[in-house]
């Protein structure tokens, strides 16, 4: 008798496009709420639990760019596997301005860097976001962390809470809704050796967090964020600095508009292929 199939957890979608388009593609996924992404050689590989999926969503998503670029798709039930495997093949490391290292655990690099974060990726570091990534660990290292009470909001692998740690801050607290980031953030954590970060599952409402933060960092798509920079509020003092990403440079005025309704002053704004981040300071 064979082994009896594990029921699926996943679905997942493989979109074949242009090159171009990947990035695009990848921020519509994350728009409907996929977990995880990345680029392929075809195109890009999207998952989503399975009770999240809707099938007229990625038609709607092809249709959409259909007449801008060769586009098709399949779908197929995911069990859980060995995630490192796809990551290994997919994923490259990322190095910030020559000063931060962002690396895999299976990834071997000679030249040593300031910074340097090591990960075990699993589904929940498909962001596909390395531009988003890269600006937001570009904008920490341009900021004092000591002695600070940090916030990475929607944390992911905990990348952004590492970073903050290794920068010198007294406490940082992660949160993400995701499954695979719960698992995946305190291994992460735990590699780099960071034992002032605390990783929760839930959300900014949900958690009611404790007391303020100096910095609250948040690469999320542009939804929640334009929906959360009003909790963000609540928890940043005055001259506390928020710094956010996930979003195209083209969305930039929609999040100053929403940001300064609550208080909140652009200090700066960086782009990097199309994706953007922006940092705020509370008046």
């Amino acid at each position: 008798m064979g082994a009896e199939k594990l029921p699926a957890e996943f679905i997942g979608v493989k979109f074949s496009c242009d090159e171009d388009f990947a990035e695009i593609i990848i921020a519509e996924l994350s728009e409907l709420g996929y977990n995880s992404m990345m680029e392929t050689e075809e195109g890009v590989e999207g998952y989503i639990e399975i009770e999240k999926f809707s099938e007229q969503d990625v038609k709607d998503l092809a249709a959409k760019y259909a007449e801008l670029t060769s586009i098709s798709y399949s779908i197929e039930e995911v069990e859980r596997k060995n995630w490192n495997e796809d990551w290994e093949k997919n994923y490259d490391p990322i190095i910030v301005e020559d000063k931060c290292l962002v690396r895999a655990t299976f990834h071997k690099i000679d030249k040593k860097y300031p910074y340097e974060i090591i990960i075990t990726p699993k589904m929940s570091f498909g962001t596909g976001h390395h531009a988003t990534t890269y600006l937001m660990l570009k904008n920490q290292m341009e900021l004092d962390h000591k002695g600070k009470r940090v916030l990475d909001a929607g944390c992911g692998t905990a990348i952004l809470a590492i970073m903050a740690s290794k920068l010198g801050a007294k406490e940082v607290v992660a949160y993400d809704i995701d499954s695979w980031s719960i698992e995946n953030a305190p291994e992460n954590v735990a590699l780099n050796q960071c034992d002032n970060v605390s990783v929760f599952g839930g959300t900014i409402e949900s958690l009611q967090l404790e007391g303020k933060f100096d910095i609250i960092l948040a690469n999320i798509n542009k939804n929640v964020l334009l929906d959360e920079i009003k909790h963000y509020q609540t928890y940043l003092p005055e001259g506390g600095i928020l710094i956010l990403s996930g979003f195209y440079d083209s969305d930039d005025q929609d999040l100053e508009n929403e940001a300064s309704k609550y208080g909140f002053r652009l200090l700066g704004n960086s782009s990097r292929n199309y994706w953007s981040s922006l940092v705020f300071e509370k008046r």
